[in-house]
C-alpha cells in the first residue's frame, strides 16, 4: 500500500528526494505520515513526520535543517527532501502512516509501512 522510491548512492554533501506513493488506500485525510530509517545492526529510528494537513512537521535532531518532509494529498504521496547528506545518513528509509496526530516514534506507533529504499552516502 505504500511504495517508497528515490534512494541511491550519493556523495557526502549531496541531495536525494525520496517519494512514498500510496495505493489501494487513501492516506490523505486524517493520516499522519512519517519517515523512518534503519542502518545495519541498529533499530529503526524516527526521521520526520507530517500531519495530514501539512500544518505540523517534526524532525529528528540529527536531520533538522537538512531534511524536509512534505506531502501532496492530491497525489497521495509524501516526500523527503534530503540535503547535505552525511555518511551517517546511510540506511534503508521507510515511509509509514498512522491515523490521527503525528508521532515522533517509536516505529510501533505507525500502522502502515512501505518496503523501504536504500540510501547510501559515500565519504
Amino acid at each position: 500500500q505504500l511504495q517508497a522510491s528515490g534512494g541511491g548512492l550519493v556523495q557526502t554533501g549531496g541531495s536525494l528526494r525520496l517519494s512514498c506513493a500510496a495505493s489501494g488506500r487513501t492516506f490523505s485525510s486524517g493520516y499522519a505520515m512519517g519517515w523512518f530509517r534503519q542502518a545495519p545492526g541498529k533499530e529503526r529510528e524516527f526521521v520526520a513526520t507530517i500531519s495530514w494537513s501539512s500544518g505540523r512537521t517534526a524532525y529528528q535532531d540529527a536531520v533538522q535543517g537538512r531534511f524536509t518532509i512534505s506531502r501532496d494529498n492530491a497525489k497521495n504521496t509524501v516526500y523527503l527532501q534530503m540535503n547535505d547528506l552525511k555518511p551517517e545518513d546511510t540506511a534503508v528509509y521507510y515511509c509509514a502512516a498512522r491515523p490521527g496526530a503525528v508521532s515522533i516514534g517509536p516505529a510501533k506507533t505507525y500502522d502502515y509501512w512501505g518496503q523501504g529504499t536504500q540510501v547510501t552516502v559515500s565519504s
